[in-house]
């Protein structure tokens, strides 16, 4: 496949200070997002957070109530030529159930001036529905249907490529199929901003993220910038987690938790050090000691659960 250039060379995605209200309901505060081209830039979020809300806005679905989107430069809520290039579905698409995945996939290409069968056909396969082409829609699954929305979408030859959890109700091996595929786009000349809450996905496929929480960014840029923010983090496996818990409170480390046989805490090199010579000196073992790199998983919950 090759996609469209990236237009006249403007960044992707630029989003400032975007705000969208319902009533008393701030849904999106003041959002700023920058998506760079060839990135795979993962938008995360817990439920009722503002990632839908704000992926609306940035394809002009809906109005916003404050602040700028720009997509390669143009805004989205001028119309639809200011969406040249872009493609994508936001939830669940939704196609004819009565006709069949090639039948809406060609119907859908009327609109940008046709598709040819073949094209059709490899888009179908990319996506690895071409041996249910002709059956019905209505008979298609959940995942099968977002499968067929990402047909859609790579039909029109996108710059950007917007999905909303492409990954809904898709198996383990069609995960797996969708994080290949995904991967592969920006050597494509797609650049892919992708909304998911399968943490352990987007850290598999993405290079840059935003975590959304209540509204707001709490955090944008690389993993390895995410990671680093936070530290690293020291588990310390031993029989007696509930004094080594206290013995850590006690010379100032605040972060220990308890999990099973074992104490996490983060702190710097010199309070691990004082850590492990008081629980000598208390006379507890510790049976591993080891830096651990965090997952994202790890440290969207501590952006989003922890933060006040």
């Amino acid at each position: 496949m090759t996609s469209s250039t990236a237009l006249d060379g403007s960044t992707p995605v630029e989003v400032q200070d975007l705000r969208k209200t319902y009533g008393h309901v701030v849904a999106v505060d003041g959002v700023d997002l920058t998506v760079e081209t060839g990135d795979v830039y993962g938008y995360l979020g817990p439920n009722g957070a503002g990632k839908t809300t704000t992926l609306r806005m940035v394809l002009g679905l809906i109005r916003r109530d404050g602040g700028e989107v720009r997509l390669f430069g143009r805004d989205p809520a001028q119309g639809p030529a200011a969406l040249a290039g872009v493609a994508g579905f936001v939830e669940s698409p939704t196609f004819y159930p009565y006709l069949s995945g090639r039948e809406n996939l060609a119907l859908l290409g009327t609109l940008d001036g046709g598709a040819s069968a073949p094209w059709i056909d490899e888009c179908l396969d990319r996506v690895g529905l071409l041996d249910r082409a002709r059956d019905r829609v209505g008979g298609y699954s959940l995942g099968m249907r977002q499968r067929l929305g990402i047909a859609a979408s790579l039909m029109r030859k996108p710059a950007l490529l917007v999905l909303d959890e492409p990954a809904n109700g898709l198996d383990p091996a069609g995960i797996r199929d969708m994080r290949r595929l995904i991967s592969e786009l920006p050597e494509q000349g797609v650049t892919v901003l992708y909304s998911s809450h399968l943490l352990a996905e987007v850290e598999d496929v993405c290079n840059r993220v935003a975590i959304l929480n209540a509204g707001r960014v709490a955090f944008e840029g690389g993993l390895d910038e995410l990671r680093a923010s936070f530290g690293e983090t020291t588990r310390i496996v031993t029989p007696d987690v509930a004094r080594t818990a206290e013995i850590a409170a006690a010379i100032g480390i605040t972060t220990a938790k308890v999990e099973g046989d074992a104490v996490w805490i983060d702190a710097t090199t010199r309070r691990v050090d004082a850590l492990t010579l008081a629980l000598g000196s208390a006379g507890i073992p510790i049976r591993t000691l080891s830096h651990e790199r965090r997952s994202l998983e790890d440290l969207f919950f501590q952006l989003t659960e922890d933060a006040p």
